[in-house]
């Protein structure tokens, strides 16, 4: 039983040392340490070194993943609210608004949405606000098929047509009927979408589109390793495994929820 729950736990141990690493290091994440530029590992108090102008590799290390699960956590509640909306209007509505509203997805589908999210950040600047609103935007289609599909499901339920047929208002037998039982599909879809916002995130930071500086993120700090990793391999080794163990935890754990409830 504790086998399964592994990856939620490894996740939940990422989560807490990043939450309280800034409190436990004297160094933070930009503060610059000009006495130990491109100190090696475990040297005086950097325990992982500092990179190229003397910043603390683990202080950055642990900012880094909190704007990364920040920016992937908030975006993915930007496309469970917009797709939960969007399926589930189409799936009680039906017909020629199911099917105007599915048309849409369907076109929106077949845009590179990696294109879209890159255009936003050019047209309307790099704000960490706009990165998590924009990447929540394209991502919510699979949610509104899913969803749409579970509603449609729960309409030809007999406690459904009981409710319609007692003259109950169809905003009451979503809210207290229908989403409900949506909600262990649409949590399971969620655990799936925060990785594929997580690696969205960190290929924006990576290409320079996404976070800015001062902040950091994962995808800043591969970039930042790459560029230096035939200096010093463990600036690219530490955020590179810790963002392959965050994906692939995340993503057993959202497969293991989607099988549950599908």
């Amino acid at each position: 039983m504790l086998k399964r729950h592994i990856p939620l736990v490894l996740v939940l141990v990422i989560v807490t040392l990043a939450l309280l690493l800034p409190f436990l290091l004297p160094w933070s994440y930009d503060q610059i340490d000009w006495q130990a530029v491109r100190a090696p590992a475990f040297s005086g108090s950097h325990f992982f070194g500092t990179d190229e102008i003397g910043r603390d590799r683990l202080a950055r290390l642990a900012a880094g993943t909190r704007i990364t699960l920040m920016v992937a956590i908030a975006a993915a509640l930007v496309s469970l609210i917009v797709g939960i909306a969007w399926g589930a209007t189409a799936g009680w509505v039906g017909g020629r608004v199911d099917e105007a509203m599915m048309r849409i997805v369907d076109g929106l589908y077949a845009l590179p949405f990696m294109f879209i999210v890159i255009l936003l950040m050019v047209v309307f600047g790099r704000s960490i606000l706009l990165v998590f609103v924009g990447i929540g935007l394209v991502e919510w289609l699979t949610m509104a098929r899913v969803v749409r599909g579970q509603v449609m499901a729960l309409k030809q339920r007999p406690f459904i047509l009981a409710a319609e047929a007692a003259g109950t208002p169809s905003i009451t037998i979503i809210v207290r009927h229908i989403l409900p039982n949506v909600a262990g599909v649409a949590l399971a879809y969620l655990m799936l979408t925060v990785p594929q916002v997580v690696m969205v995130e960190s290929f924006l930071s990576f290409l320079g589109l996404g976070v800015q500086e001062p902040l950091t993120s994962l995808g800043i700090l591969v970039k930042e390793g790459a560029d230096d990793m035939d200096m010093v391999p463990l600036g690219l080794a530490l955020p590179g495994g810790l963002l392959v163990l965050i994906l692939v935890c995340l993503t057993i754990e959202g497969e293991r929820l989607r099988d549950r409830f599908s």
